[in-house]
């Protein structure tokens, strides 16, 4: 039965499908701007260069310094290029960590942003905004965070490694997760969410095995915009909570860290949100943790904060950080649990 709810749209322009990049430098004039800086992180640097030269005197130039985590020392040095190159409009090629710096600058100016999507991050339809300085994460929510044009043209992804294509759709699949036991969950970013998760579930598996199928890189990149836009309209709870902190506090790589967590983190509140949990679990083999570590192995993801660098000696710290002003969760957030949550996710043993 179906009770109240609210369900608060977010406004965007969404262009999905193959040769949608080509429609960067009509979506800049749509906006009314004219001089576009366009962001990436250094690995991406030659791909914004070529994206630059493709929109010709629409480009202001390429900020190629985009880094995880969203540094506020990076974001300054952004805007001091965005103004000295005469910008009014930002164009984000990549994923999480570019998206991430162009909604930092817009926060900060609210200057219009087109996102080129490459990964499967799902934060470019999300108003939020998660930013470090000294080692603190902390995140923040405001409608000109969210990007004005969201690009999605799965031929960008094609080339985007087994790896990062694994750990980037995991992450995405947290979002989901997480989204259908929110406090604020509705029907609607419900069924998002597990159409999302079912999504990248089944386009995971052939990329693995064939990363240069475009169909399962279109399916995985549908999936991601779903899991992004449940993360962009419902709270998020324990998991995203203890990703910061360990992306924040211990400078983890984000997706991997979401990769390796999510088992864990959907375990813990996996019987005090059964009912909501078990669409997604069946999807899995009926258990909502085994099953998602399962997966995961499956995919050769990430299994192990050990293997991130993180020290074992660091976990009473991790796990203090983590339960001080937590988010809402379904389970209470209890140290202990937490604490024993991390031993088993540093381990990369199977969740109980």
């Amino acid at each position: 039965m179906t009770t109240g709810f609210t369900y608060e749209i977010n406004p965007g322009r969404i262009l999905f499908g193959p040769g949608t990049v080509d429609a960067v430098a009509s979506e800049i004039e749509r906006l009314g701007a004219k001089r576009a800086l366009v962001l990436s992180t250094p690995f991406q640097r030659a791909d914004a260069q070529r994206l630059a030269e493709q929109i010709g005197a629409l480009a202001a130039g390429v900020f190629s310094e985009a880094a995880m985590h969203t540094p506020v020392a990076v974001t300054l040095r952004a805007m001091a290029a965005f103004e000295a190159a005469g910008a009014d409009c930002l164009v984000a090629l990549g994923g999480g960590s570019t998206i991430g710096l162009g909604k930092a600058i817009a926060w900060r100016n609210d200057a219009p942003q087109i996102v080129v999507a490459t990964t499967y991050a799902g934060s470019e339809v999300t108003p939020i905004l998660g930013q470090t300085e000294d080692g603190v994460k902390t995140t923040v929510r405001d409608r000109k965070i969210l990007p004005e044009v969201v690009i999605y043209d799965p031929t960008l992804t094609v080339g985007l490694p087994v790896a990062m294509s694994v750990t980037s759709g995991l992450n995405a699949m947290a979002h989901a997760v997480e989204g259908v036991y929110a406090k604020d969950r509705n029907p609607v970013s419900s069924l998002m969410a597990v159409d999302g998760v079912r999504a990248l579930r089944d386009a995971l598996r052939v990329i693995v095995k064939d990363p240069g199928d475009l169909r399962a890189r279109t399916d995985a990149l549908y999936g991601s915009w779903l899991c992004g836009s449940v993360l962009g309209t419902v709270g998020m709870s324990l998991h995203h909570k203890l990703c910061h902190t360990l992306g924040g506090s211990f400078d983890l790589p984000h997706a991997e860290t979401h990769a390796i967590m999510l088992p864990h983190s959907a375990a813990y509140n996996a019987q005090a949100a059964a009912v909501e949990l078990q669409p997604l679990a069946d999807l899995f083999g009926g258990s909502i943790g085994g099953g998602l570590y399962e997966f995961a192995r499956s995919l050769g993801a990430p299994l192990a904060l050990r293997d991130l660098g993180l020290r074992e000696s660091q976990l009473d710290l991790a796990a203090g950080l983590a339960v001080k002003n937590p988010y809402w969760n379904p389970r209470a957030v209890e140290r202990d649990a937490v604490r024993a949550l991390l031993q088993r996710a540093w381990e990369g043993t199977r969740p109980e």
